[in-house]
């Protein structure tokens, strides 16, 4: 899956929970958060000056739906709830979901649906 497939596929699926994501799908609507938000960012410090970090906290906020439901659909792949993203929130527990976001996801169908092909 290329980046605008990403994009498409994640932005399509807004606040869709059920399913699995791919690998590429989760990192590279990953990197699409991030590039929005730097230009966010930079746009808004540029035209706002000291009210430029709204525009960047609007552009998080409308990206955080999505993200979490992506990431559930990437634990969905290997197997996990994604309710373990809650370990988010303690220093161990980030590093727990990176080894299993960059996890290769089952081959064989799981409980959450069958293996979508990369």
């Amino acid at each position: 899956m290329g980046f605008s497939q990403a994009i498409a596929s994640c932005m399509g699926k807004y606040a869709n929970f059920q399913g699995r994501a791919t690998r590429g799908e989760y990192w590279w609507f990953y990197l699409f958060q991030i590039l929005l938000t730097w230009g966010a960012s930079i746009v808004g410090s540029l035209t706002l000056g000291d009210s430029g970090n709204m525009l960047t906290g609007l552009v998080s906020l409308a990206l955080l739906l999505p993200s979490i439901a992506v990431g559930a659909r990437r634990l969905h792949d290997t197997g996990r709830s994604g309710w373990w993203q809650l370990l988010a929130f303690t220093i161990i527990g980030i590093i727990l979901l990176i080894v299993w976001f960059v996890s290769d996801g089952e081959k064989d169908a799981n409980k959450y649906g069958e293996p979508i092909s990369s």
